[in-house]
């Protein structure tokens, strides 16, 4: 395994575990079912050719990765009712960013 893979991984997975245990502490399983469903938003890739590339950056290449993209998750954390879906896709957003890095 390699460093990019864990650390992308790691956070797609653990880290969302992590944000809501710690900030969500009562309902915290339900809101990490949340954050994981968010990876849904990965569904655009199916729009790229190839599907998948291990070395192409998510960020501003597929459209619900677009910057445009992301700045109405950041909106949406403004909002009680989409906040914490917001959440999810804006940590989903962090982990492809960095493999943009790597």
């Amino acid at each position: 395994m390699t460093l990019k893979f864990i650390t992308h991984y790691g956070l797609h997975f653990i880290f969302p575990a992590i944000i809501a245990y710690f900030f969500f502490r009562k309902k915290w399983l339900k809101v990490y079912v949340v954050f994981i469903a968010t990876m849904l938003v990965d569904l655009d890739h199916l729009l790229a050719t190839p599907i998948f590339d291990p070395n192409r950056c998510s960020i501003n290449f597929h459209p619900l990765h677009s910057y445009f993209a992301i700045v109405i998750y950041v909106i949406a954390t403004f909002f009680t009712k989409t906040r914490i879906i917001a959440l999810g896709l804006l940590l989903h957003m962090l982990a492809d960013f960095m493999d943009c890095f790597m």
